[in-house]
């Protein structure tokens, strides 16, 4: 396979892991992506961000992966689980450091169908930011800023790169000038439903009403306050507006959907324990997680940015999987 620019509705993986690794698009994918890590790196380091190794495998990790299945490992007799999200973690780790942040990776056996949807993959990697203290409107500061100073570097540093993918970089002239786009996740579903998308008010905005909301934006944006039920257990509830939670996601424009996911968390023991039995989590199962809310962390905020996806957005490519060196696309056995 000549690997060049194809619709997603075709997009397939190369033959062979030697014809994808020196494929010249996979050459300047990856050289890209290189710089935006080293340019997240540059950015949350020159703010105080402490970069910590995160763990791949755990007695539990974040349930609230939608449609996803865990992989289970017998660790000397016990049933651990690899990372689906290193969220558990992140909290904990503010008991440390004030802020700090990961370069994660993630496992996420995803259904079948995501094959087909050009923005899934079973092994992933995140840039994960935690901040002690902090609020959801932070989180969010931090998030759009990263996402500009990422993409104004690879810009100055890689045009030429850009340039041979195709890219059409006037794009970003938005997103580089002007702050990024707000709505609330009840206003994004009324907009579903008007343009005839049948979207569910109580549950997380589906692929498909998503993927429209970003065919129709000119510079990314964010979707707020999502309802209780639709994300983990670890997501702070609106006290003054219950049933509401103080979480967001990050949209990217021209139809490449979410990029990020985030929320202040909730740190309160008897919260965390009730929220729990209300998802049908056994509080059991987080006895180290729990023993650390009851000793004391941090109120905190933070998000969760996918590595892949957004190198896919900065680079316009059909696939996700065009983004990684090794790709593991859900159902597809490959290296």
């Amino acid at each position: 396979m000549t690997e060049t620019r194809i619709p997603a509705t075709e997009a397939r993986l190369p033959a062979s892991p030697r014809e994808h690794l020196t494929a010249p698009v996979t050459r300047s994918v990856l050289l890209i992506q290189n710089r935006m890590l080293a340019a997240a790196r540059e950015l949350l380091s020159g703010r105080g961000f402490m970069e910590l190794l995160p763990p791949v495998i755990g007695p539990v990790t974040d349930p609230g992966a939608r449609g996803a299945k865990q992989v289970d490992v017998d660790y000397y007799g016990h049933r651990y689980k690899l990372m689906t999200s290193a969220i558990l973690y992140k909290q904990a780790a503010l008991t440390s450091f004030d802020k700090i942040f990961f370069i994660a990776p993630n496992i996420r056996l995803e259904p079948l169908e995501t094959a087909s949807t050009s923005r899934h993959l079973a092994e992933f990697h995140q840039i994960d930011i935690e901040m002690a203290n902090a609020s959801r409107d932070e989180a969010m500061a931090v998030a759009e800023d990263l996402v500009r100073h990422v993409i104004r570097r690879v810009m100055e540093d890689l045009p030429g790169e850009l340039e041979s993918l195709g890219r059409d970089t006037g794009e970003f002239t938005e997103l580089l000038t002007a702050p990024f786009g707000r709505r609330t996740h009840a206003d994004a579903v009324a907009d579903l439903q008007a343009m005839g998308h049948d979207q569910s008010p109580d549950a997380e905005l589906d692929w498909v009403g998503e993927a429209k909301l970003s065919q129709k934006a000119s510079k990314p944006f964010f979707v707020t306050d999502y309802p209780k039920g639709s994300r983990g257990f670890y997501d702070r509830e609106n006290k003054d507006q219950p049933g509401m939670l103080r979480n967001f996601d990050l949209i990217a424009a021209e139809g490449y959907g979410e990029l990020c996911s985030g929320s202040e968390r909730e740190q309160d023991y008897a919260t965390i324990v009730a929220r729990m039995r209300e998802t049908a989590e056994n509080p059991a199962k987080y006895a180290w997680y729990l023993q650390m809310l009851r000793d004391g962390v941090p109120p905190s905020a933070g998000f969760g940015l996918g590595l892949e996806r957004f190198t896919r957005y900065v680079a316009g490519l059909d696939s996700v999987w065009q983004a990684s060196a090794f790709p593991k696309v859900p159902g597809i056995a490959s290296p």
